[in-house]
């Protein structure tokens, strides 16, 4: 008898787990496996890829399509030393636009990118970087483990915003906008990193919304200002990732559950939350609560049919469920491999098959794909 594998998301099943064609939202899903050498795959709603671009860096977090069918990827800038331990598991640095035969056509590099960068259709890139607080400064920064800075330094998030020749049009400081007594450090959370922005994407009005994962907080930016316009009410969302807007305005948000309080078992689930009043206007979780939980990174999507597309990232998992909780499709990505750096692989030394988003696209998208190479 062969040997047991002891990766138990690989030991229990890939590819497609379950299908309502009748309750599905059609198109095919677009995902970007972090451990891979730079696939990016397309899937139909059977799980079958129908188109595969290849690119010469491993994902900087995820992939995107564009308007004219051209991809937006971002992808780990190679040869960079570690800033701290996690630096490597979520730096990026690279922000491309490839064609549909994986050919570069643009790229713009910035070693301390991280997490996010939102490629718009006209060439502009919104993105998410670091700079070093010391001193007065870093000590400024309240919450997390005392002691854990790394050579006393605190990396603080920036926003930046550039437009197609790298020009940088507008950016943003978290140390000169946000108060620290008012964001401080969740207690358990390491001070190398402060608050750590995993999501930045513009609003219809112009503004900013942005995540800042670290405090439990989701923010609306001025972009005239600075200041921030709005934020969730403390313990709505607790470690979230990926809030995005709907065309009702309000904000769709993957609710990682971390640290969630007054609750001793944790879960993940997504939200809805009402722009005017801050309440949660929809939710889903899985119904054994417990089942659906991803300690870190996630995403979700809202579908032109009303369903939304959920990414579980660290389980490799995407499914769609309908406005009442149905869960109509599910697929887990099949392609497992190691982290190319050391220190991510001390820290996650499995073979995980993680990602960091998906996207569901109509099948249309395959003609302007062609279009686009």
């Amino acid at each position: 008898m062969p040997p047991v594998d002891q990766n138990q998301r690989r030991r229990r099943g890939t590819g497609l787990i379950a299908l309502d064609t009748d309750a599905a939202s059609p198109g095919h899903t677009l995902f970007a496996p972090l451990t891979g050498g730079g696939e990016v795959y397309l899937v139909d709603l059977h799980g079958e890829p129908v188109h595969t671009w290849h690119l010469p860096y491993r994902p900087g977090r995820h992939a995107r399509l564009l308007a004219d069918g051209r991809l937006a990827y971002n992808g780990v800038l190679p040869g960079e030393q570690a800033l701290f331990p996690m630096w490597h598991k979520y730096r990026g640095g690279v922000m491309l636009k490839a064609a549909a035969d994986g050919t570069v056509l643009h790229e713009h590099r910035d070693p301390y990118q991280h997490h996010d960068a939102h490629h718009l259709d006209d060439g502009r890139i919104l993105y998410t970087a670091l700079e070093p607080l010391r001193g007065d400064r870093a000590a400024a920064v309240r919450g997390g483990v005392a002691g854990s800075e790394p050579d006393g330094t605190v990396w603080a998030d920036t926003i930046k915003e550039v437009d197609a020749d790298g020009t940088l049009l507008w950016s943003w400081r978290a140390a000169d906008h946000l108060d620290p007594a008012g964001y401080p450090l969740h207690p358990d959370y390491s001070r190398e990193h402060w608050p750590l922005i995993n999501s930045v994407t513009p609003l219809a009005d112009g503004n900013v919304l942005a995540s800042l994962r670290s405090v439990s907080a989701v923010v609306v930016i001025s972009r005239e200002t600075g200041e921030v316009l709005w934020r969730t009410e403390p313990g709505t969302v607790s470690q979230q990732h990926d809030p995005t807007e709907l065309e009702n305005g309000n904000f769709l948000v993957f609710d990682n559950g971390v640290f969630r309080p007054g609750h001793d078992v944790p879960y993940s689930r997504v939200i809805e939350i009402d722009r005017n009043g801050g309440k949660v206007a929809w939710e889903y979780h899985d119904p054994a609560r417990e089942s659906f939980f991803a300690p870190f990174m996630g995403s979700a999507q809202r579908l032109p049919n009303g369903n939304t597309l959920v990414t579980d990232s660290p389980g490799g998992r995407i499914f769609e469920v309908t406005p009442d909780g149905y869960l109509c499709w599910e697929y887990v990505v099949p392609y497992f491999g190691s982290y190319q750096e050391s220190e991510v692989r001390r820290l996650f030394p499995a073979e995980p098959n993680a990602l960091f988003r998906a996207y569901r696209y109509p099948a249309e998208v395959l003609g302007s794909l062609a279009g686009g190479a």
